[in-house]
C-alpha cells in the first residue's frame, strides 16, 4: 500500500476473489444502503441527534424539548416532523398536548451506542460544510 495525495491505495493492481464474494454477500440492496444514508445523515444534524438524546429520558412535549434545547418550538416542531417521517420518533397527543418519545427500544440502543462510541474515540470536530 503507498499514501497518495487521495488517500491510501494499494500499490499493485490485485483482487481477493474470497475477500469480494464475502462482502458481496453481506451487501444489502440500493435501496436499504440509501435508507441507512438518511438515517446517518439525520443522526448527522447535531439538533436532532440532540432531540432523539433528550428523548432518551422519555416523553416530552415540543415546550421540554426548546427547553432542553434551548431553541424556539417552532424549530423543534419542525425538526420533529423530520424525525416523524423517518419514523425515529412517535407522538401522541393527550388533551392539547402531544408528547413526543423515542419510536423503538433500536433507535433507544442506537443512541446508546453512538454514545459508547463517541467516548471511546474522543473530541472529533467535524468541517463545516
Amino acid at each position: 500500500m503507498r499514501s497518495s495525495e487521495e488517500g491510501t491505495t494499494c500499490s499493485s493492481r490485485c483482487f481477493h476473489p474470497e475477500a469480494i464474494e464475502k462482502a458481496k454477500t453481506i451487501m444489502p440492496d440500493f435501496q436499504q444502503i440509501k435508507r441507512i444514508a438518511s438515517l446517518f445523515a439525520t443522526l448527522g444534524d447535531p439538533t436532532r441527534l440532540g432531540l432523539l438524546l433528550a428523548l432518551r429520558s422519555g416523553e416530552l412535549c415540543v415546550c421540554d424539548l426548546s427547553s432542553v434545547m434551548n431553541m424556539s418550538s417552532s424549530a423543534v416542531s419542525h425538526q420533529l416532523r423530520i424525525l416523524r417521517h423517518l419514523e425515529l420518533v412517535r407522538s401522541q397527543r393527550l388533551g392539547r398536548m402531544i408528547m413526543y418519545r423515542l419510536a423503538d427500544e433500536h433507535v433507544s440502543k442506537l443512541l446508546g451506542r453512538a454514545l459508547k462510541h463517541g467516548k471511546v474515540f474522543g473530541p472529533f470536530i467535524a468541517r463545516e460544510a
